[in-house]
């Protein structure tokens, strides 16, 4: 069976090179022996002519302003139980106390003495495209040689963050672009026991706000620069796309120079900057007249088969509306990876009925469930709203928190997805859909909550601390949450041994977010809690992953009926680990 496929996909392989990626070649092969080619295969070298005399946006133009930005800065950390230390005169000391005299702190030396205080070094990160105002993760450390033991219950003074470099031996550091503050979120015991480096590392969740906005745009290559080109380009950009900027809907393309054009991002493409690239590079900037419906026949075939599907359907996207019905034929392959495909470029040209596809690809094919989450995120109509309510209870918490996340992203109003704030600790949602129980937690972009099931019991036995002042215990068919604070009268409660109670108990007597996350964590570890506990189960894409192609393949060959089940829960499916903001291009396609 294996040389079978080896063989089969041999084939595909010399077709492909005569077909799409070999068409250079074949045009250039006619000139030397053109009769016999000719004679052979008149349409090829037609096709070649098509694909030859169409030049394309990557063709002039190289992506720019897609890589993060660092930004960073030491911090105050306060509210430390006897955990802090007074940092050694260094750099970083003396920067802090600059800031600390620059904000009116008087005698701040003592203050740095202070065993409930710490330095600590903060690090944010502006993604491409961010806009001034958006919120991004603050990540906290305390630096290697200092005597602070822990970080737990912290909270996070404001601090201006900076982009540094080191120059002339110095450290210097630019205009600020962002602040940070908030309650830290330590991990400490993820795996069930503590880790003294890990309560040294914290995050904010969201914490930081942006001051500016990154643009992302197109580099024009330097054997191509002139403004005429630039301007060409822009028009063809601004030609398929257009975005409402400032309240006026116009192009997205602004020629700045002859070698630079800046992008805005239509909103279908917020976060998908990586396929919005590649789709712009996918645009014809020169195209013969009346060549469009060749160049969509060729198209056309190059889409039938799932080695050259993905190329395709990018291109297609590209050429926008006239190819909708091309695409919708893709949707009748065989091929899973050709089905796939097609229903991701009709999702992005506002194609509802590419929905039912796109769900059975997130809730199949691990390889597909990145991109299919993310295109469903954009069918804001009732078919994309009722393909993500489907997959609300699949067995990959990936998949199930993805189609929650979807969902949010289209309305977070909807009745079955529905949140509230819990004093503004958090927001708690409890869904009520089929499925096996399941808890979600972020520790990444907010502090969020999601209860999957309405009923997840806590065993009798549990004894757990939720943060420096909060006990739980459940004895019987009651929870205990109690609170003890110096200088204040004890309080306790007792509620249902419920997740959703003992929750909104901690929250009552001044939990907060890191302490619902340790009492979720502890209830965990000590298996007190039957249902599963997800952290940041969002689909990413990563190297190794199969093609749809080869997934399909393999499963054919090696999963029995019986072990499909198993299959979703393979490592790397996002239910542990700290992971990236939802649908955060971590790699863009090559747009080739």
């Amino acid at each position: 069976m294996l040389r079978s496929s080896l063989r089969s996909r041999l084939v595909r392989f010399r077709n492909v090179l005569f077909v799409s990626l070999g068409l250079g070649a074949v045009s250039s092969l006619c000139g030397c022996a053109g009769p016999a080619i000719r004679s052979q295969s008149p349409e090829l070298e037609a096709l070649a002519a098509v694909e030859s005399a169409t030049q394309l946006v990557g063709d002039y133009c190289s992506p720019w302003g897609l890589s993060p930005q660092r930004i960073e800065r030491p911090a105050l950390v306060t509210g430390l139980a006897d955990t802090g230390s007074d940092p050694p005169p260094d750099p970083r000391r003396q920067m802090l106390l600059e800031d600390m005299q620059a904000r009116g702190v008087v005698d701040p030396n003592r203050l740095l003495s202070s065993r409930s205080t710490a330095l600590a070094w903060v690090t944010g990160s502006l993604h491409p495209g961010i806009q001034k105002g958006d919120r991004f993760d603050v990540l906290v450390e305390v630096p290697s040689n200092h005597d602070t033991t822990s970080l737990a219950g912290g909270w996070l003074m404001e601090t201006r963050l900076v982009e540094m470099a080191v120059l002339g031996n110095r450290i210097r550091d630019g205009h600020t672009l962002g602040i940070a503050e908030g309650s830290l979120l330590v991990d400490p015991v993820s795996s069930g026991t503590a880790d003294s480096v890990a309560t040294l590392r914290g995050r904010v969740p969201g914490g930081g706000v942006a001051l500016t906005s990154r643009p992302i745009g197109l580099s024009i290559n330097p054997e191509h620069r002139s403004i005429g080109l630039s301007k060409r380009v822009g028009d063809c950009i601004n030609r398929r796309f257009h975005a409402i900027i400032r309240g006026v809907k116009r192009g997205v393309a602004t020629p700045k120079t002859d070698r630079f054009i800046e992008l805005e991002i239509p909103a279908v493409y917020r976060n998908n900057l990586g396929r919005y690239v590649s789709v712009v590079r996918s645009l014809a900037v020169a195209e013969p007249s009346g060549n469009r419906h060749a160049r969509l026949e060729l198209l056309a075939r190059q889409l039938e088969d799932p080695v050259t599907a993905p190329r395709a359907a990018l291109r297609l996207e590209a050429i926008g509306k006239e190819a909708i019905s091309t695409l919708r034929d893709g949707l009748e392959s065989k091929d899973a990876e050709v089905r796939f495909v097609s229903a991701e470029a009709l999702a992005y040209l506002g194609e509802s009925l590419a929905a039912s596809t796109l769900a059975e690809a997130a809730r199949d094919l691990r390889s597909a469930r990145p991109k299919a989450l993310a295109a469903l995120a954009i069918v804001d109509d009732a078919n994309g709203i009722d393909a993500l309510r489907s997959l609300l209870g699949s067995r990959s918490a990936e998949t199930r928190y993805g189609a929650f996340r979807g969902l949010a992203m289209i309305d977070s109003r909807l009745p079955d997805i529905r949140g509230e704030s819990l004093d503004e600790v958090c927001q708690l949602h409890v869904l009520d859909v089929s499925g096996d129980p399941l808890i979600h937690a972020t520790r990444a972009a907010r502090s969020e909550i999601v209860l999957f099931g309405t009923a997840h019991p806590v065993e009798d036995g549990l004894r757990v601390e939720a943060g420096p002042a909060i006990v739980v215990v459940v004895d019987g068919d009651e929870a205990t949450i109690s609170c003890f604070r110096p200088d204040e009268p004890d309080q306790q409660t007792t509620v249902r041994p419920q997740v959703e109670p003992i929750l909104r108990a901690i929250v009552e007597f001044g939990g907060g977010y890191p302490d619902l996350v340790q009492f979720l964590q502890q209830a965990t570890s000590q298996r007190k809690l039957d249902s599963r506990l997800a952290f940041d189960a969002i689909p990413t894409e990563f190297d190794g992953r199969l093609s749809v192609h080869e997934e399909v393949a393999d499963r054919e060959r090696e999963i029995a009926p019986d072990d499909e089940a198993d299959a979703e829960d393979l490592p790397g499916d996002g239910t542990d680990g700290l992971w990236p903001s939802l649908f955060d291009t971590a790699r863009l396609e090559s747009g080739s």
